[in-house]
């Protein structure tokens, strides 16, 4: 059975029932999952970060150190492993679970796929901790540039003046991990050491993330 409408101009269009709910609702479900992302990953990493044993520096450690240290020499065994492993695992979950819901909701391939590399590439740096080499920082990398070009790529998909903000937040991840690849520690960064310059990338994508989710299910209403 059809529904009727009649639109601006007098003309009468049908629609399934429940047709026009199922977008909102897509949206609330994918700004939902983005929220409880951010959520997991921020509190998951300062948690590891409390429970690293002594040596750990924001500075001088990566984020993916919480979880094992890179070969020869990876420190494994240690108690924010399991945590810092499970929080990225969680967190791609939920992050490539919010891109199906994106892509019912607003059907914009470019967004999609994005954001659902962003989620695979975190959920690879929690099933490949550091440890594993190379293997890991591909999946680090992918999360880094997919989770960049998604906070500017969603600007397809949103209003300003928080498209503005999102782009930036891009940007800023982008521009930061180009500088530290092409200058190394020659760069404006360096001083902040290899921690430091890597937050600098990261954290601009849990904050897209955690606005994005945000933003998404004010707008569901």
């Amino acid at each position: 059975m059809n529904a009727s409408s009649t639109g601006q101009d007098g003309r009468v269009t049908k629609t399934r029932p429940g047709r026009r709910l199922s977008r909102p609702r897509y949206l609330a479900a994918a700004g939902a999952l983005l929220l409880l992302a951010g959520i997991i990953c921020l509190m998951g990493i300062m948690t590891a970060e409390a429970l690293y044993p002594e040596g750990y520096s924001t500075s001088q450690n990566a984020i993916s150190d919480l979880g094992a240290t890179e070969p020869p020499d990876s420190v494994i065994e240690q108690p924010s492993a399991t945590i810092f492993n499970w929080t990225m695992i969680s967190t791609g979950i939920l992050i490539l679970a919010a891109a199906f819901c994106l892509q019912r909701g607003f059907r914009r391939l470019p967004v999609t796929i994005v954001t659902a590399l962003t989620g695979l590439g975190i959920l690879g740096v929690g099933v490949f901790p550091g440890n594993y080499g190379s293997i890991h920082a591909i999946f680090a990398l992918t999360a880094f540039i997919a989770g960049g070009v998604a906070a500017i790529v969603s600007i397809m998909v949103q209003r300003p003046p928080f498209s503005i903000f999102s782009a930036i937040l891009g940007v800023i991840t982008l521009a930061t991990l180009l500088l530290y690849m092409i200058l190394g520690d020659d760069g404006p960064m360096a001083g902040l050491g290899i921690g430091g310059v890597e937050r600098w990338v990261a954290y601009p994508i849990l904050i897209w993330v955690l606005s994005f989710g945000g933003y998404l299910t004010g707008r569901a209403r």
